[in-house]
């Protein structure tokens, strides 16, 4: 009877084991980082003790949030992530959109400045014919006062025509498009470069939507109310980028060269920088200020010659005028279509543009170098080395020439001579 007892008790202490280690062993946990949660408690059922260590070390299991909360965090940043690149991908249409816009804006305007300049011609050439008709007809009556009429009329109309389209320079106007169109390009390039190479953060999301409301801002669509003014009394260099609001690090005395950078490279583009503010910046403006006057004084004496023309038009045939007023009508109505010509056709609006535009290509630049300069932690910088490429290659010159130019600048400098070099060679 009792050899009956022990062997039932050891078959179910037996049975009871093999159930708990079924038990034990019948969860298939994921691979993450928490796999060696199960191989300590396996470990602790074979040290005394090991089922009340086994309880004691589930309940802290159950007890401790830390392993749904890692899950948690981690699929919050992905959102957040998912979130910040649909906002990119967002950002990239309306600029794509903003391209082919600007695009077609500029087409039409250039369009409008052709179409305007030869009706005017023609209106003009028309006029003088009319007035010169009316001269040589010797009989007086309803055909010399139609033809008088006729080209009184047009070259009025011709006046209000030139009035306007002086005012708004139709061939600026499809330059400032052209550059809209290129510089958002250039940020959909940036912006697909930035999608491509690492996840966006929401620093790039603030940078580009600052960057398109600049650029919004600089080169606007509507003509009425927010057209850029065409003659300002005061020429600035063009400008499309946001205000440089990132804080600036406290300089720090370190000579161990990083990132790229070491004495050598920052006092290299102090040169450049020094360099192009004070020649090519400068150059531009000048150039700005120079194709403005003569602009002005196209855009002033095209009306007012088309203004003598309707004058003489209608002294046609008065007595006590003879032949003058027609004189005054051809004479300054041929004027007017040279100068006309020389401003509409030669597009004189869209030259000061491109140097006003070329003015501030030279700002940013200056800004760029300027803002990575005082930037303080060498790590925080763009690299020094693919830095100094951009550079140069902005400039239009090699690595081997940037030097150089650097290098006779600083001799420049130092014996006090004039910079007679320029930095860039692409303008």
């Amino acid at each position: 009877m009792a050899t009956l007892q022990a062997s039932f008790c050891s078959s179910f202490s037996s049975a009871s084991f093999k159930k708990t280690k079924t038990t034990l062993h019948t969860p298939k946990f994921q691979k993450s980082s928490h796999l060696s949660v199960p191989r300590l408690l396996v470990d602790e059922l074979s040290q005394p003790n090991g089922l009340l260590n086994l309880t004691a070390t589930s309940t802290q299991i159950e007890m401790n949030p830390n392993f749904k909360n890692t899950r948690r965090s981690k699929g919050s940043e992905a959102i957040s992530d998912s979130k910040l690149v649909q906002e990119l991908y967002a950002i990239k249409e309306i600029v794509s959109d903003r391209v082919e816009m600007h695009k077609n804006i500029c087409a039409q305007r250039d369009n409008w400045n052709g179409l305007l300049l030869n009706s005017l011609n023609g209106m003009t050439a028309t006029a003088a014919i009319m007035a010169g008709l009316a001269a040589v007809s010797g009989s007086g009556g309803a055909p010399i006062l139609a033809l008088k009429l006729s080209s009184s009329l047009l070259y009025t109309a011709v006046t209000g025509i030139l009035l306007v389209m002086n005012k708004i320079q139709p061939s600026q106007l499809a330059e400032e498009q052209r550059n809209a169109s290129r510089l958002f390009k250039r940020l959909h390039e940036e912006i697909k470069t930035t999608l491509a190479l690492k996840t966006p953060t929401s620093n790039d999301v603030k940078v580009a939507m600052e960057k398109v409301l600049a650029l919004d801002k600089a080169y606007p669509l509507p003509l009425l109310g927010t057209m850029i003014e065409k003659f300002p009394s005061l020429v600035k260099p063009a400008v499309w980028w946001p205000e440089e609001s990132k804080p600036q690090h406290e300089e720090t005395s370190e000579t161990v060269e990083r990132n790229g950078w070491d004495e050598k490279l920052e006092e290299e583009m102090k040169e450049i920088l020094g360099v192009v503010r004070g020649k090519d910046a400068a150059e531009y403006v000048r150039l700005s200020n120079v194709v403005l006057k003569v602009n002005k004084i196209l855009a002033f004496c095209g009306p007012l010659l088309t203004g003598f023309a309707a004058a003489g038009a209608g002294l046609v045939g008065l007595t006590g005028f003879g032949s003058w007023g027609a004189v005054l009508a051809v004479v300054f109505g041929a004027l007017a279509s040279v100068v006309n010509t020389l401003e509409h056709g030669g597009q004189v609006g869209m030259v000061f543009e491109m140097y006003r535009s070329s003015a501030g290509f030279f700002k940013l630049m200056e800004e760029t170098i300027e803002s990575t300069l005082k930037e303080g932690e060498v790590g925080e910088r763009e690299n020094g080395e693919l830095f100094e490429v951009k550079v140069a290659l902005q400039l239009g010159r090699s690595l081997a020439e940037l030097r150089d130019l650097a290098s006779s600048s600083s001799l420049s400098s130092r014996f006090k001579q004039a910079k007679e070099e320029f930095a860039s060679k692409l303008f």
